[in-house]
């Protein structure tokens, strides 16, 4: 299984993990809600996961405007 991270926000592309043996729980995704696991993790074309994380810039930016928080894309 392949998964990419990339910021939901600027569309940066932060890593990857290609490992098969890793569980939901070792990634963490067993904590998040149905709608959370909907929201954030996504196939692409290709059939990869992408999981959309915030990169430190986006997450940066927001604290210091989370008036932000209503706007789509942020871009830096």
């Amino acid at each position: 299984m392949r998964l990419e991270y990339i910021c939901r926000y600027c569309q940066t592309w932060l890593g990857s993990i290609d490992r098969g043996d890793l569980s939901d729980q070792q990634l963490g995704f067993d904590r998040l809600t149905p709608e959370e696991r909907e929201d954030i993790i996504t196939s692409n074309i290709n059939g990869i996961q992408q999981v959309r994380i915030i990169c430190e810039t986006c997450q940066q930016t927001l604290e210091e405007n989370p008036d932000l928080y209503l706007l789509p894309q942020l871009f830096h």
